[in-house]
């Protein structure tokens, strides 16, 4: 029995090693570590994107978005999120970077009401290839790529899990465990993450990134 002691504690290390490896992107009392834009001037920000009973919440209108003061690359990122009224729109932003503008350079993850898993290309010139088709953004227009299942999201008011893969230069989006999207040959493979405000109010909470290695 005592040989399998020495075991037993390895073991212990390895999942102690693995789970020290995941860095929490909301402390759930405030919005250390991140920025917030908002299109309209007037608009205080804080009372735009806040912090509500642990939860990340935004009012949603006007456009805007929060935005993490670090840069990333190489990861695995954890959202959760749900409309608690009305499901408008929204979106989850990676490799974010460039000056704050409404359509600031980023890939995003949907969160439009039932197309969660859409990818979105955002910034002139950045580009990616999805299924065989490379797709770049201009200064008017910003490819859309569906989603490949029909929607996987939960019923309005329930919570919702995003789990965006960003290795190299591909994105896989998982919404709530299904495979909606993959991205390749992404011009653009490292950047700050950003949770868009869009339509109505919305609510966010355990962000986590992982490294991959």
């Amino acid at each position: 029995m005592k040989a399998f002691f020495p075991i037993i504690i390895f073991v212990l290390v390895l999942v102690s090693c693995s789970t020290s490896k995941k860095e929490h992107l909301f402390n759930g009392e405030n919005l250390e570590g991140w920025t917030i834009f908002v299109s309209d001037s007037t608009v205080n920000p804080n009372n735009y994107f806040y912090v509500n009973n642990g939860m990340i919440e935004t009012v949603g209108v006007p456009i805007g978005y929060l935005r993490t003061t670090k840069e990333y690359s190489n990861y695995k990122l954890h959202v959760e999120w749900r409309y608690p009224e009305v499901p408008t729109n929204s979106g989850v932003f990676v490799h974010t970077s460039g000056d704050d503008l409404i359509w600031v350079g980023h890939y995003q993850g949907q969160l439009k009401h039932e197309n969660a898993g859409d990818f979105i290309v955002h910034g002139v010139g950045r580009s990616a290839t999805l299924e065989d088709s490379t797709y770049t953004s201009t200064t008017d227009h910003k490819p859309l790529i569906s989603k490949y299942e029909s929607s996987s999201e939960s019923l309005v008011g329930e919570w919702n899990s995003y789990d965006i893969i960003c290795k190299g230069d591909t994105i896989e989006l998982m919404v709530n465990g299904v495979l909606q999207n993959v991205a390749t040959n992404c011009s653009v493979t490292k950047g700050s993450i950003g949770l868009q405000a869009e339509g109505s109010k919305i609510q966010f909470r355990n962000l986590w990134v992982e490294p991959l290695d």
